[in-house]
């Protein structure tokens, strides 16, 4: 649980660099900082998804709050705008606590209001809750004003006369509809009385947009200010939804939220619960907040994580169809855009953590008749466009290797381009896309024989031919690890840490002797506490700070950048070349605890996308990542011998 006293919440600085999350299972969510204090674009109290997962609206931004105390009003909100914050409300913050959602208590002259802030599971709901407590003789009201900003996620909104201010009202109830084509905003409420305002909030700054180097400005609009009489009713409450509510319903919304929430129990499980979303009647996975949709690649590293060590197979399941049902020419699509054209199918390593994503689950679960008669026949047929050729250049190689790229394209998970140019070029074979293609290779020959085809004996010589050929062509003897990339002639000695899938895939290409070498090298040049480095400190091109503009940040994002969800296959490994040896579990523990700390304190219970390269260490990217908690979940819950997933459970033997 994460929990801050007035030393962390009444200092700006510490508190604005915590961030608060909750979703709704549907790709939707409401986030901001501890203080209220949106700093992102992407922050507001209803963030809708028109089309779940995808096309999300900011309709609620914010709710401004002033507590009105024997007449005395005091302003409870805090905003950034051109050299000021104001109002600062964060003043009177007493503490802060997430169990299981966002509580905030305010503290004013003896009055405490604790408010409450939490997302219905499968509606576009936000319920914010306001119960005044220790008020003594005082007469208190409470005035909150909704700001709203009615846009795409990735935009701002700024004062404009297309805007309708009208608004109708019912008992308990009033709604607000600005533009035309977009959803309603529902606001239910405890009794209040009602005013009509219709007024714009111009200048606020989002600081950490600006530092992005990204559109930071914008107006909101206030239609109405509710005005409650705290002394009638000292618990009220105010819910924002795009279809209508009644506020008599919040307390049991609430009760049914926390027993929801009270099965999820082992360390991190309620924030892998919020990248696990719905795609039509199906599952899939958020790849981060706040501004990811559903990525291949994310999804099939992340899926062991999310679901298996957290007890929901069947999300595995459903997961798995989804993805089966979208490959195309031997491909899993890349990217399910956020307004919903065609899936981008423009990676190589998507695809092949499908088949260790497969087989994760049919360790776990036993149920290979799923697999059999839903998935294996386009696991096949992958398998097949992968032999014969499917797009971008992607082929088996007379070596039995597998080749991919063409110019101008990035198909590994190292994809950043800036200007059109290719930050970290990986056109040929690369490292770990020849451990996942024999991974690959493996795990449908395990299936084939359990089948009964056979064609297994296919896919047993195809493995063969792969590992025969791998450690002499990417064995870097003078480096003591293995080369990132070869292409033809061209053997790239950039340390990364791609080679280390090399060792931690379920069905491992490189023998044991140089699996160990490749392991220490890995620790001794791109461990860091939070995660690894993507490129040594000792390469010209390590970058060691992720920040700036955007270009700025893709030049940094695989050159040197920490990214923690690269500690899942590190430990893996690691443990693997030891032995599962109860001194190696303890050194894992020891790794994994910095970033343990992190999700506890900083983090809100979230792990990020990235870090700094470089001490200390800045979190970047995304606030929560779900291949982050995935792999830090799963390295949690691992048991030897690793990396047999059928014996993975709730429990941890690293706790």
């Amino acid at each position: 649980m994460s929990e801050f006293g007035q030393d962390v919440c009444r200092n700006l600085e510490l508190a604005t660099r915590r961030e608060w999350l909750e979703t709704n299972g549907l790709g939707g969510f409401a986030s901001s900082t501890i203080v209220g204090l949106n700093t992102r674009r992407y922050h507001g109290l209803l963030v809708a998804t028109m089309r779940p997962p995808v096309e999300r609206l900011v309709l609620l931004s914010k709710l401004e709050e002033t507590l009105i105390i024997d007449g005395r009003r005091v302003d409870l909100s805090a905003n950034q705008y051109p050299g000021a914050i104001y109002p600062q409300g964060y003043r009177y913050l007493k503490h802060f606590r997430q169990a299981p959602f966002p509580v905030f208590t305010y503290e004013v002259d003896g009055v405490e209001l604790e408010k409450s802030i939490f997302m219905v599971h499968g509606e576009n709901t936000t319920v914010v809750g306001y119960t005044l407590r220790n008020a003594g003789g005082a007469v208190c009201r409470l005035e909150v004003r909704p700001l709203i900003a009615f846009r795409d996620y990735h935009s701002t909104t700024h004062e404009n006369g297309s805007l309708n201010g009208s608004i109708t009202e019912s008992p308990g109830l009033v709604m607000c509809c600005p533009y035309p084509g977009l959803p309603s905003l529902h606001l239910a409420h405890t009794g209040a009385e009602f005013q009509r305002t219709g007024e714009w909030y111009r200048n606020f700054e989002y600081a950490v947009e600006q530092q992005r180097g990204l559109d930071f400005h914008e107006d909101l609009f206030n239609p109405l200010v509710l005005k409650f009489d705290l002394q009638r009713y000292p618990q009220v409450a105010v819910i924002a939804s795009t279809e209508p509510r009644d506020v008599n319903d919040a307390e049991r919304l609430c009760a049914a939220e926390i027993k929801r929430r009270s099965a999820l129990t082992p360390e991190l499980c309620q924030a892998a619960d919020q990248f696990l979303v719905r795609r039509g009647d199906e599952s899939t996975v958020i790849a981060g907040y706040h501004w990811f949709s559903d990525w291949g690649r994310d999804t099939m590293i992340a899926l062991p994580g999310l679901t298996l060590t957290t007890g929901r197979p069947e999300i595995a399941k459903s997961i798995l169809r989804t993805f089966a049902a979208s490959v195309d020419r031997g491909m899993l699509p890349n990217r399910f855009p956020d307004s919903g054209e065609t899936p981008e199918y423009n990676t190589v390593d998507a695809t092949l953590w499908f088949f260790e994503a497969v087989r994760a689950y049919s360790a776990h679960t036993g149920d290979y008749e799923f697999v059999r008669a839903q998935l294996y026949d386009s696991l096949v047929s992958v398998i097949d466009w992968h032999e014969r050729g499917t797009r971008y250049g992607i082929q088996m190689d007379t070596d039995g290797l597998l080749r991919a790229g063409e110019p101008g394209v990035q198909l590994t998970w190292m994809d950043a381009r800036v200007n059109g140019r290719e930050v970290t070029p990986r056109t040929g074979k690369p490292v770990e896309i020849q451990a996942l293609w024999y991974n690959a290779l493996r795990v449908m020959e395990d299936l084939a024989d359990r089948f009964g085809s056979d064609r297994a004996s296919h896919y047993r010589d195809l493995a063969g031919r792969a590992a025969a050929a791998f450690a002499p062509l990417f064995w870097n003897e003078a480096a003591g690890c293995l080369y990132d990339v070869v292409d033809g002639k061209t053997r790239d000695g950039a340390i990364r840490p791609n080679q280390i899938f090399a060792v931690s895939l379920f069905h491992k290409i490189l023998p044991v002797d140089l699996a160990k070498r490749v392991v220490e090298k890995v620790e001794q040049y791109l461990l860091t506490p939070y995660g690894l480095r993507t490129l040594a400190t000792s390469d010209p091109q390590y970058r060691g700070r992720f920040e700036g503009d955007p270009a700025s940040r893709d030049g940094a994002y695989h050159q040197g950048t920490v990214w923690p969800w690269l500690i899942g296959p590190f430990l893996t490994g690691y443990l693997e070349v030891n032995g599962h040896s109860d001194e190696a579990h303890a050194q894992a523990l020891k790794w994994l605890a910095e970033l343990r700390r992190y999700a506890n304190d900083e983090g809100c219970g979230q792990i990020p996308e990235v870090f700094d390269g470089d001490a200390p260490h800045r979190p970047g990217g995304c606030m929560a990542q779900a291949w982050s908690v995935a792999e830090v979940l799963r390295a949690l819950t691992a048991r030897a011998p690793l990396p047999t997933v059928a014996a993975v459970s709730t429990s941890s033997a690293l706790t």
